[in-house]
């Protein structure tokens, strides 16, 4: 069984998810570019996988946009978006809050009709191993 580990920015959440992951969105959607302050969120969703808590349960805050379907989950200490468990039957897991490798390449943009201006042609721009000089 595929065990992935993660945590939040400031280490006071760990947690552990036991499955595979039926997809990998990059979602484009504003809700997402609002949540992420970039040009789309990137999270894996999975029907089976199995979410456990191994630190800071206590800090991690549920957040549904009212009349909409929009959820996520955060810490409320760093503000680090975590897995999410809101959708009924989706475990929703942020690819960026994973520690340990991630194997899966994303399936597919979506919501792009939504797409932020300055999100075209991006992998024509130099790239730096770290902050430019």
């Amino acid at each position: 069984m595929t065990v992935h580990s993660g945590s939040c920015l400031c280490g006071a959440v760990k947690f552990e998810v036991q499955g595979s992951f039926d997809s990998f969105y990059l979602c484009h959607c504003q809700h997402c570019q609002k949540d992420t302050g970039s040009a789309h969120a990137a999270n894996l969703f999975s029907q089976s996988a199995k979410l456990t808590w191994l630190a800071g349960e206590g800090a991690v805050t549920p957040f549904t946009l009212p009349g909409t379907r929009h959820s996520k989950s955060f810490c409320k200490l760093c503000g680090s978006a975590l897995p999410s468990t809101q959708l009924e039957g989706v475990l929703v897991v942020p690819a960026g809050c994973l520690d340990s490798r991630l194997s899966m390449v994303p399936t597919a943009h979506i919501f792009i009709s939504s797409r932020a201006a300055w999100d075209v042609e991006l992998g024509e721009l130099p790239e730096f191993v770290g902050l430019p000089e």
